[in-house]
Formats: structure tokens, sequence, C-alpha cells
């Protein structure tokens, strides 16, 4: 299964090697619009053969998705709903709506930020149905795109492919143990964070009035 999957990966590099960033662009949205396309294990391997230009390479894919993430939207702004009941139920339906009445790019942000099998499309779907701006999910989607293919990129450059299979593999494997160092390891930034401007604030001096 392993061997297929990076022969089709191998065929797809060839094929878009003529096309340049273009080629990898559209298949982003193909990868976004429709059928699925291995565009992490793209990222790697451009990322891989030419360091210099990772950066274009994220930037090129994450806008791709961004365009390609409209369908699903405009499908679920023309009536998606009862598709998505279909897929759903009520309770989560309700959870979701919920979610997006809360903070709706965060809500299709972090998913885009998520590796297969995170079922993004879904969440585009809900995205057109709950009317959402199509703006904003641009921007959402892009957003967490470009910091998925960045942190897949920067893994390659420092460690190289074999070490994002290893992480993948791990992820699988023990989805709840990573998932729950990766939350306690943000909770600890964003602490870090939050400290750093409280401190910054203590130091301030606000005018007096006359």
């Amino acid at each position: 299964m392993l061997s297929l999957f990076h022969k089709w990966n191998v065929a797809i590099f060839a094929a878009l090697a003529p096309l340049g960033l273009w080629g990898l662009g559209v298949l982003a949205a193909i990868d976004a619009a429709s059928i699925y396309i291995p565009i992490d294990a793209l990222i790697i391997e451009y990322s891989a053969h030419d360091h210099a230009k990772f950066l274009l390479y994220c930037l090129i894919a994450a806008a791709g998705e961004a365009l390609g993430s409209l369908v699903p939207y405009y499908l679920g702004r023309a009536g998606g709903e009862l598709f998505l009941m279909k897929k759903i139920d009520r309770a989560r339906y309700e959870r979701l709506r919920d979610r997006f009445e809360r903070q709706e790019f965060l809500a299709i942000m972090i998913p885009s930020m998520m590796a297969p099998p995170m079922p993004v499309k879904l969440f585009l779907l809900a995205a057109g149905v709950f009317e959402m701006r199509a703006i904003s999910l641009f921007c959402a989607v892009f957003a967490g795109m470009f910091l998925r293919f960045s942190v897949l990129a920067t893994i390659t450059i420092l460690y190289g492919p074999r070490i994002v299979q290893i992480i993948g593999s791990t992820v699988k494997a023990h989805p709840v143990i990573v998932l729950a160092t990766a939350g306690v390891l943000v909770m600890l930034i964003a602490i870090q964070v939050v400290r750093k401007l409280l401190d910054r604030t203590k130091g301030a001096r606000f005018p007096v009035e006359d």
C-alpha cells in the first residue's frame, strides 16, 4: 500500500514538473473542491527538492486550496443543509452551528490546519449553510493551510522527508496523546504570550488629564 502511494506521488510530481507552481496550485484547488489529492506529500516533495522556494510552494498551495474551497461553500449556500443533516446527527449539527456563531473564522481555520482524515469539506459545506462570508472563508482556509504546509515544509528541510512520515504514523497510532500534547503546548505558549503582554502594560504610563 505504501509503495503504491509512493508511486502515485512520484507520478504526480513528474506530471507537474513542466507546469511548475501553477500545477501545484491547480491540484490544490481540485483537492479542496472535489477529489482527494495528496497535497501534503507534494509539498514535502517540492520542499525536499528546492529548499529556497518552500515558502512560495506553501503560498501557492494554500491559495489553491482556498480557491477550491469556494466550491463546497457555495454548494452549502445553494441548499446544502439537507445534505449536511444526512452526514451528521441533529446534536452535532447544532454544536457545529454554535461553533460558527461563536467564532466562524477559527471554525474553518483549525480544521484546515489538520491533515486527513479530518473532514474539511464538511466544515466548508457548513460554512455555506451557516452563511459565512466568502472572503472570511477564503482567508480562514488560506491561513490554516499555509500554517499546515509551512510546518510540513520546515520539518522536511530540517529533518528530511522520513521524519514527516514517522510523525504522521505516530499521530494515526496515538491521536489522543498527540492532540493532548499539542493542546498543552499551545496553552503554554498562550500563557507566555499573555504574560509578556501583561508585563508590557504594567510598565506603560497612562496620560493624566490636565
